[in-house]
């Protein structure tokens, strides 16, 4: 009987060994995978082979779970490392910031004659240098890039576009938009990455326009550039153009992402844009854009700017997880809209959920006792937050407490704590006290302070106007005229004041006194129809914030023209009756405008919500949510 043949399949091959060993660190997980791999290759005899070892280095420099010192080790053991081991050792230093051993890498590379530096090489040397030049902007060590870019000349880089892009990205980092914008001018071809990087540079640098020009001349425009350039209009303080190119993205079929979102919640918060920001949120739940604590914090802090904090607290509410920024957002919100004891309650809420308070939150909960009048409330959380939570008193803190005492009259307790503080009081904590004295005039301390505060901050024009109207308040008109002169010999000028009103969707402004709105004439008619109406109230013209001793007649008439009576006017003239006025102010309401707006809700039975710059009002039923505390 035959015996049947038993059939062994032969050894491996050191090939099949090799591509199996490969394969294997392809799906490496953890450092403790690989170092078994590599005990196979030295058992094989692959530990100076530069194919089988780069891959180690590879998975230790660049990924997630490597160890940049096991790397090095690696590397350090090779006798003759190729340029792909050294490129990738770079590319991981430059990911760890670690800016030292990348050029140290670098050097070592010129140093072997048989290494040269390839297009590879100098996109993570230059990103490492970015590290460097944003840290140090005007040292020295930012001529290291500068000695990069000359390396990248002199190995004939200069067309590799990965290698352009890092260099502009470099001296943007670093400033030296000039820098970047001649590497950018020299490129032979650019992508999106090259328009975006110079837009991003020109704006976060405060160059709108440059940053518009290149942006127009763009061949290739991503999300990132149309996110730079908006922030750019905001962050200037040209909201118009913002909302403008918002537009622009839409018409051209771009979908927000969270960056644009939220410099455009910002712009309209900033504007009071309440129909446009409900827009925006709106689109936000539609398109499934994550609402993350940052995005979260900012559609909070529009409704509560934009004069809609009811929805802000329904929005809070509805968030499954509430992060620190959003309770203080929510916070601060109620505390600008007076509405101290809800501030307070939120901040007990907090506690019981167990957040712990930063000093934001303090700024804030300090500040909502000011605005409503709180004052043993603050005093109790001044101490309190320090006490339970250890939060250390900083400058803010010590001038929302000088506010608020001095907003109660309580002004030689406000000095003392002035006099207490540990550290020198800056323009902010003697402002406040100084804006006391004028509201409760105090003539001798108010001059001591606010000729200190005009020498702290000698281009505000506030200041001067504060202390020349306390000066008025008491008939030294003598004494008012020298500060107003003291103002125009420094070349100081006041700033107009300046309302904003949004309807449909179109937001209008207004310059006290102004007439070149188009409906101009129509809206004066309006004002005249208001004084006249409510005169049959009991109104008077407060004159009080008048700086001269001038006619009568004449003092009257400016105060009948501020912005925000004749917002007020294009709100009436616009909307349904019944429906809400929103304003937003560029100064503190003065006390005329604010006795007007009483009066005119009642008489036209409307709600008119104003933004200041210290706060809001509610005017309804001829009464303010301030309770005249302001």
């Amino acid at each position: 009987m035959a015996v049947p043949m038993l059939l062994v399949s032969p050894p491996p091959t050191l090939p099949e060994t090799r591509r199996a060993l490969y394969n294997g660190l392809q799906s490496c997980s953890t450092m403790a995978e690989l170092k078994q791999f590599h005990s196979q290759l030295i058992r094989l005899g692959l530990s100076t082979d530069n194919d089988a070892m780069g891959r180690l280095v590879k998975f230790c420099s660049v990924s997630k779970s490597g160890d940049l010192d096991y790397a090095h080790k690696l590397f350090e053991q090779m006798p003759q490392p190729d340029p792909f081991i050294y490129n990738t050792l770079i590319r991981g230093f430059s990911q760890a910031q670690s800016t030292h051993n990348s050029v140290l890498l670098y050097v070592h590379m010129l140093e072997q004659q048989s290494v040269q530096p390839n297009h590879f090489t100098f996109p993570p040397l230059v990103k490492a240098c970015c590290c460097c030049c944003c840290c140090e902007i005007g040292d020295a060590r930012v001529e290291l890039g500068k000695q990069v870019h000359a390396h990248v000349v002199k190995f004939g880089f200069c067309d590799d576009m990965f290698t352009q892009n890092s260099l502009i990205d470099m001296y943007v980092g670093g400033g030296m938009l000039g820098e970047a914008r001649r590497v950018f001018d020299e490129m032979p071809e650019r992508d999106v990455v090259s328009w975006t990087s110079l837009v991003n540079g020109y704006s976060r640098r405060g160059f709108v326009n440059e940053a518009y020009e290149v942006f127009e001349a763009a061949s290739e425009r991503g999300s990132v550039g149309w996110n730079a350039m908006v922030a750019g209009f905001v962050q200037s303080g040209r909201l118009r153009e913002a909302f403008a190119l918002l537009e622009r993205m839409r018409a051209e079929g771009k979908e927000l992402n969270k960056y644009v979102a939220a410099s455009m919640l910002g712009a309209c918060a900033g504007l009071g844009a309440l129909e446009q920001g409900e827009g925006i949120v709106d689109y936000i739940k539609k398109s499934g854009i994550e609402l993350d604590a940052k995005l979260s914090t900012t559609v909070i802090d529009m409704y509560c700017k934009c004069g809609s904090v009811d929805k802000a607290l329904e929005f809070f509410e509805g968030l499954s997880r509430k992060a620190l920024s959003s309770w203080n957002c929510m916070i601060g919100g109620l505390a600008m809209h007076g509405q101290g004891e809800a501030a307070i309650e939120r901040f007990r809420e907090m506690e019981r959920e167990k957040i712990a308070p930063d000093n934001i939150t303090l700024v804030n909960l300090l500040s909502a006792c000011a605005h409503a009048g709180l004052v043993e409330e603050g005093k109790h959380y001044f101490h309190y937050m320090k006490e339970v939570h250890g939060v250390e008193h900083t400058m803010e803190h010590f001038g929302c407490m000088v506010d608020l005492l001095g907003r109660s009259g309580s002004l030689s307790e406000a000095r003392r704590l002035i006099d207490e503080m540990p550290m020198n009081p800056d323009v902010g904590v003697l402002g406040a006290l100084f804006g006391a004295c004028k509201i409760h005039k105090e003539i001798e301390l108010g001059e001591q302070i606010g000729r200190r505060v005009i020498e702290l901050e000698p281009h505000n024009s506030g200041r001067y106007i504060l202390l020349a109207n306390l000066y008025a308040s008491v008939g030294r008109w003598d004494d008012a005229a020298e500060v107003r002169k003291l103002m125009n010999d420094r070349g100081v000028k006041k700033a107009p004041g300046c309302s904003i009103i949004e309807l449909d969707g179109a937001v209008s402004e207004f310059i006290a006194g102004g007439r070149t709105h188009p409906q101009s004439k129509e809206i004066y008619a309006k004002v005249d129809e208001m004084l006249e109406c409510i005169r049959s109230e009991g109104y008077v013209p407060d004159k009080d914030p008048v700086l001269h001793d001038i006619e009568e007649e004449d003092r009257e008439n400016p105060l009948y023209y501020h912005s925000e009576k004749l917002a007020i006017a294009f709100g009436l003239l616009k909307t349904t009756p019944g429906a809400t006025i929103r304003i937003s102010k560029n100064l503190r309401v003065c006390k005329d405008c604010h006795q007007v707006s009483k009066l005119i809700s009642q008489v036209y039975n409307r709600e008119i919500i104003m933004r200041d710059r210290n706060r809001f009002h509610h005017f309804k039923k001829g009464e303010c949510s301030c309770c005249d505390y302001w």
